[in-house]
């Protein structure tokens, strides 16, 4: 297998990884509270861009690849923010199964 190299001046691009905290609002229902986990720098890249017509509006949709120094709490779901843009990790794996880096399938939503 070949270890992946990356130039660690490329993780440039400074995020805020935060996890979703479940609050009970006491009728039933729920509230998500967006917790800051950590401060990164990691490499972001886009991917791909998309958009469709419904409900009467255009929904606009950003993939993004983040490659970051590998971090055992790093899953599915949480999300990264990067100055007011909100990225949702979709996946994780490890890029080259050394656990020396991350590489995340994040998804931006356009509002």
């Amino acid at each position: 297998m070949n270890m992946l190299f990356i130039d660690p001046g490329r993780f440039r691009t400074e995020l805020i990884l935060q996890e979703a905290e479940i609050a009970e609002d006491g009728v039933g229902g729920h509230t998500e509270i967006w917790q800051e986990v950590a401060t990164l720098f990691a490499q972001l890249e886009p991917v791909r861009a998309s958009s469709r017509f419904g409900a009467g509006q255009e929904h606009e949709t950003v993939t993004h690849r983040v490659t970051l120094r590998h971090r055992a709490d790093v899953r599915s779901g949480m999300r990264l923010l990067r100055k007011g843009r909100v990225l949702e990790i979709t996946n994780v794996r490890d890029a080259d199964e050394t656990g020396r880096y991350l590489v995340c399938h994040v998804r931006e939503e356009g509002r």
